[in-house]
């Protein structure tokens, strides 16, 4: 894919800031017109010619230049935008202000700037050879204990009891409600089954239910919550008569060779060695990430990094957007999220200070260890990594490289792994202690 061609100029700002003039050339300012025009076209009827067939020069005499090269700079803005940070060589932090100049005529550059914060820069200390505290990993016999329970808790068996219910027992019902005397969509239900203590349905209404037996009918009076789902019970009263048809427990197996031949072991012994394995596996993972977090505090620590209060405060809000973006895929929206939390949005962005400023100082730190170190990725490495995300990505490490190289996506990709090598060398050149006991 060909590169977009704009030439840039950077001026250093005060607080992290950078203000980066830019120009794109008149060849392209005319091919993009073009294109605009040739887009134009296809929904315009030109006598002698067949619809949407009209050539571009044709379109934009029929509908102005200025028409046409707005349309264009409007679609190409983007673009235009991404190659001059490229260009710039900047890592960009925060929402920028663009500002767009005149737009040119016939045979004249295109000139617009852009002000934005970026990645602050730091003075390293030492960085190689820091002495950090390294947990011994290992799982506790308590996590071995709690993985076995949840095994027997999957094993165990609904058997109907003759007893009054109590919490972690289930209760079958059948249940009416009604508010103010009328009954209501979705309020009837027959042979529901609950667990008592599950929090699952309407603050109150389980705890009605204890003590309850067979054939037991009890009237359940609740409130629903003011954030229900529904909006038409939010807020109101409601009266429930319950009829209890059956009281169920759960009957749980003994922690034995039994259980283990259920999970494919033949004895508790080795159910037990293999969980701790697998435990063990996930707990080293942990402790070497959190390692390679310490060692990149310490570094941190001795680096002299200045980051101004308005990066930090851009930096929580692209953490805010992000998350905001995560949550999306998931169903929940931004309005729907701080119901839920309880919180305004400023509230969060301000909470986010704190982690957004590490982050600053960790990717400044790392940036200047791999200008110091000059780390760069091998074409190898680069193969190699991508043949690591590949899979995921349901493509070959050639493809995904040729799709990362026309999204514009692969010096970001060789910044990351170069970051990667730098931390890589900051763990290995590292002395682990024991952690403190409670630390």
């Amino acid at each position: 894919m060909a590169v977009t061609p704009v030439s840039t100029s950077v001026i250093e700002l005060p607080e992290s800031r950078v203000r980066v003039e830019a120009q794109v050339p008149p060849d392209e300012v005319e091919k993009r017109v073009a294109q605009a025009a040739k887009a134009l076209g296809r929904s315009m009827r030109v006598p002698g010619f067949r619809a949407g067939k009209a050539p571009a020069p044709v379109v934009i005499k029929r509908v102005g230049r200025e028409a046409v090269l707005d349309e264009a700079v409007r679609g190409s803005i983007g673009e235009w935008y991404s190659a001059a940070i490229d260009d710039a060589a900047i890592v960009p932090v925060g929402e920028p202000e663009l500002d767009l100049g005149a737009l040119p005529s016939h045979g004249e550059p295109l000139n617009f700037s852009i002000e934005i914060g970026v990645r602050p820069e730091a003075t390293l200390g030492d960085y190689k050879g820091l002495t950090v505290e390294k947990a011994e990993p290992g799982p506790s016999d308590e996590a071995i204990d709690a993985e076995v329970e949840q095994l027997r808790e999957r094993s165990g068996r609904l058997e109907t009891v003759e007893r009054a219910a109590g919490e972690g027992d289930f209760v079958v019902m059948d249940y009416a409600g009604s508010i103010g005397g009328e009954a209501f969509a979705g309020g009837e239900g027959r042979d529901q089954m609950i667990e008592l203590g599950s929090g699952r349905l309407v603050p109150g209404f389980e705890e009605q239910l204890t003590g309850a037996s067979a054939g037991d009918e009890r009237t359940v009076k609740i409130t629903f919550p003011e954030d229900y789902g529904a909006e038409e019970l939010a807020g109101q009263e409601a009266e429930f008569a319950v009829t209890v048809k059956e009281v169920k427990a759960k009957d749980l197996p003994a922690v034995d060779d039994d259980l283990a031949a259920e999970a494919g072991f033949d004895t508790l012994d080795e159910l037990r060695d293999d969980i701790r394995e697998r435990l063990a596996e996930g707990e080293e993972r942990r402790v070497e990430a959190a390692f390679r977090e310490a060692v990149l505090d310490a570094a941190v620590d001795n680096a002299t990094i200045e980051v101004p209060e308005p990066l930090v405060e851009a930096r929580s809000r692209e953490l805010w957007d992000q998350m905001l973006h995560s949550l999306s895929h998931q169903g929940i929206s931004k309005e729907m999220y701080l119901q839920i939390s309880g919180r305004e949005e400023d509230e969060i962005v301000a909470e986010g200070k704190v982690d957004a400023e590490r982050q600053l100082k960790r990717e400044a730190v790392l940036a200047a260890i791999v200008a110091a170190e000059s780390i760069e990725p091998s074409e190898e490495e680069v193969l190699e990594a991508l043949e690591e995300a590949a899979p995921s990505e349901g493509t070959s490490a050639k493809k995904l490289l040729e799709r990362m190289r026309s999204a514009r996506r692969l010096d970001t990709f060789k910044a990351e792994l170069a970051n990667r090598k730098a931390l890589d060398l900051l763990a290995e050149s590292a002395t682990p202690t024991a952690a403190e006991q409670g630390s």
